[in-house]
């Protein structure tokens, strides 16, 4: 054995000449490759704990620490059933694709619904006072501005389901958030956009989604103009509620289906826009794809 634990020239001489010439370079290649992977860094992540008032909030940031330099921040607004896995898988997501994602906590720590009736009372105590629901997402907000990878200026939001009406709903309201983008989200409100409305908007919406109504994205459409924002919205044919979810299919509701198409085709729909909003990162996450997250499956704000 050579110093330091590490195997010298004759015991590899040795090792090469009881291996087949075909396995043995089989082998290298893997060693290649593992060594490869180990050097290249992964996407990180960490856990941050903070307050709306005396609201304990959950808060789960993902960013990639190969790339150098700030890069625009995505806060991710949950499902109606709270901070669970799905959020945090979006903002793996996010993180994969070069930017830093912050899954944020609009019910408070812990408050995570398993069941249709929990997760309808946990968002109906979050939404019945603006002022707090404001409050909790600009909480969010701080903390993402926080973060050394961040740039403050380049800041936005993806929401999923009741998490896109919370995005809109905050950028309606004028917090100062460079772009929006809903993922099978609610898209009506009872305070429509004003004019001179600035976040770029991007709207991914299943056209077969009967909690998102042909008439509710038509009204969109029209709320957008008036208000005179730049705005995308993309219906994928055949799409029902919750089509990035993978495990839709198991809530036992026909109007919630997977459609990995779609899943895939949205998602990059949302790195073209930040691609043209924004250079993209210096690194190899920038350019890999990312993978679909694995979802728990939800109904739509009312």
């Amino acid at each position: 054995m050579a110093p330091n634990g590490l195997i010298g020239a004759e015991p590899l001489a040795t090792m090469a000449a009881m291996i087949s010439e075909p396995t043995l370079f089989a082998t290298v290649a893997l060693l290649s490759c593992a060594i490869a992977s180990s050097a290249r860094a992964e996407i990180k992540t960490e856990e941050v704990e903070y307050k709306q008032g005396d609201t304990v909030l959950q808060g789960f940031v993902a960013w990639d620490d190969a790339i150098s330099g700030k890069r625009p921040g995505v806060l991710v607004v949950h499902e109606w059933w709270g901070h669970n896995k799905h959020a945090r898988e979006q903002a793996k997501r996010i993180a994969a694709a070069g930017y830093v994602g912050f899954a944020l906590d609009m019910y408070g720590k812990g408050k995570v619904a398993t069941h249709p009736n929990d997760a309808k009372a946990f968002m109906t105590e979050a939404t019945a006072d603006f002022k707090v629901e404001r409050a909790r997402f600009d909480a969010a907000l701080v903390q993402l501005k926080k973060r050394p990878e961040v740039n403050a200026k380049q800041i936005g939001a993806v929401g999923y389901c009741f998490g896109g009406a919370v995005a809109l709903e905050m950028a309606r309201a004028g917090t100062p958030l460079a772009f929006v983008a809903t993922f099978h989200g609610a898209l009506g409100t009872k305070t429509p956009a004003k004019k001179g409305f600035r976040p770029r908007v991007l709207v991914l919406n299943g056209a077969d989604d009967p909690m998102v109504p042909k008439a509710q994205v038509d009204a969109f459409k029209q709320e957008m103009t008036a208000a005179g924002a730049k705005f995308q919205v993309v219906d994928y044919p055949g799409a029902k509620h919750a089509f990035t979810n993978p495990e839709a299919d198991k809530a036992g509701m026909p109007a919630l289906a997977y459609d990995a198409a779609a899943d895939k085709q949205s998602f990059e729909e949302f790195r073209k826009m930040m691609s043209a909003l924004y250079p993209p990162p210096k690194a190899a996450a920038a350019k890999r794809a990312a993978k679909p997250a694995v979802a728990s499956p939800e109904a739509a704000r009312p």
